[in-house]
């Protein structure tokens, strides 16, 4: 390819507060529309805000989880703007001095890593919701959103394909989610991305015109809406055209970007310091006390499952990837005193049945408890991987334990070596075309006899002493 793909995402967190970031209003999801609304959100005449301390507090903690800095006076402006839903005419949000300034965030694209540098991260409210699509002729407009605690969470251009984005999303969504600082549901808007997408030739150090993708809350779209914007802007550029800076909103349907504005600069937005609130401060008691609170983040407990259960640096950094899974992981692995076995089936047979059914961690219907008993059941030989993935699903899909379940459908593996050894020599009495290539070196000729074995067991034989005695009969 001749063109080099510039990505930096700005991504809307909603904190986790029990009330808004100026006024005490419930941000709790799914109330009726405008019932949720203060006189402060919905900017009546003489009102004032106050600032919400636990918001200021959740800023600090995603702060010192990513290394940055934290400003310890940080400024709120007026960001003015005109839409329906912004009962003021302007948000409040920072500007020239944030709340949280640089930082990093370690990401894996396969096996890979990368670093990806964030410039800021700073506080804002959120505006309320129009309704397009619930009356006719008119939009209809819920404040009930108004006021909400964002934090917007920038970062630099230095992602340079969709996949290293949305690892990059993935990574900042596990973060925040850790550090309980957002519930991160996309479906009702807590964890929103915008993507800014660029081209520029190899080669060439000046970025190319960006678009922004506005509002894509999900995964799956992120990809997709970045990978669309890549080819129009290259087959805009390559027909002669030129990109012209814009917002754009993403068509899953169509499954392609179309401007929706031309995209503002800050200077269009007209910033000020807003008049009605001090400067945010944040003393030696606040850190201290946010220092203390802080649980312990992911590569931290990624050197720590390293050391204390043997598991390697890459499954570590994908047992981490995510609160979840990383407390699921380490009680089986404490339960069942087999770290490395419960890794190996927790990126393979869990992750894979949770992809199947578009499910996370949080839903996985078998207990830690029960999962734990089946790997000591693989570990002590008395099933072999073969039948543990039968056991497996049947737990899936009830409530029956391993013990329990190996009982009822007579699923216990064979390790009788008087009972192996009857069906290895069966086996090759029935075979010698097979044991003939064995012995003419052909290894796969083993496995061949092997299978017959498993076959005659009805895969309840154990597997290693199955080829142990076949390499002694056959020698």
């Amino acid at each position: 390819m001749k063109w080099e793909v510039v990505i930096g995402l700005e991504v809307h967190t909603q904190l986790s507060t029990q009330s808004k970031i100026f006024s005490g209003s419930s941000v709790a999801f799914g109330a009726a529309p405008n019932t949720q609304a203060s006189a402060v959100d919905i900017a009546l005449p003489g009102v004032l805000p106050v600032m919400n301390r636990a918001a200021m507090e959740k800023a600090v903690r995603f702060g010192l989880a990513i290394g940055a800095k934290i400003n310890r006076k940080s400024i709120f402006a007026r960001k003015n703007y005109f839409y329906p839903d912004l009962p003021k005419g302007y948000q409040i949000s920072q500007f020239e001095l944030p709340i949280v300034e640089g930082g990093e965030l370690v990401i894996r694209v396969g096996e890979a890593e990368k670093t990806v540098r964030l410039t800021r991260a700073h506080l804002e409210e959120d505006a309320g919701k129009s309704l397009h699509e619930a009356f006719q002729h008119v939009t209809g407009i819920d404040l009930n959103r108004a006021g909400t605690p964002l934090l917007e969470i920038v970062s630099e251009p230095d992602m340079r394909s969709a996949a290293e984005a949305v690892a990059y999303a993935r990574t900042l969504h596990g973060l925040v989610t850790w550090l309980g600082i957002c519930d991160g549901n996309m479906q009702e808007g807590s964890f929103r991305v915008d993507a800014n997408v660029s081209i520029r030739p190899f080669g060439q150090a000046e970025f190319g015109t960006r678009r922004e993708i506005k509002n894509l809350n999900s995964f799956r779209f992120l990809e997709q809406a970045i990978n669309a914007e890549i080819q129009w802007q290259i087959d805009t550029i390559e027909d002669g055209g030129r990109v012209q800076q814009a917002t754009v909103l993403f068509d899953a349907d169509s499954g392609e970007t179309r401007a929706m504005r031309s995209k503002e600069d800050a200077h269009d937005y007209r910033y000020f310091p807003d008049p009605d609130l001090l400067p945010l401060e944040v003393t030696d008691a606040d850190l201290d006390a946010v220092r203390a609170d802080m649980p312990e983040l992911p590569g931290e407990m990624k050197a720590r499952f390293i050391d204390a259960y043997g598991v390697s640096a890459y499954d570590a950094g994908a047992l981490t990837q995510d609160l979840h899974t990383a407390r699921y992981f380490e009680a089986v692995a404490k339960l069942s005193g087999q770290g490395k076995l419960a890794a190996n089936w927790i990126a393979g047979e869990i992750a894979a049945r949770l992809n199947r059914e578009e499910k996370t961690l949080a839903d996985v219907p078998v207990s830690a408890e029960r999962f734990s008993g089946l790997l000591v059941r693989i570990a002590d030989n008395t099933l072999s991987n073969k039948l543990a993935k039968q056991v497996f699903d049947a737990m899936w899909d009830g409530e029956l334990d391993a013990d329990a379940i190996i009982e009822r459908d007579g699923l216990k593996q064979v390790s009788d070596a008087g009972a192996i050894e009857k069906l290895v020599e069966e086996a090759i009495a029935a075979n010698p075309k097979a044991v003939e290539e064995f012995r003419a070196g052909k290894e796969k000729a083993l496995n061949a006899l092997a299978g017959q074995v498993m076959k005659a067991s009805r895969g309840k034989a154990n597997p290693g002493q199955v080829q142990e005695i076949l390499r002694q009969k056959l020698a």
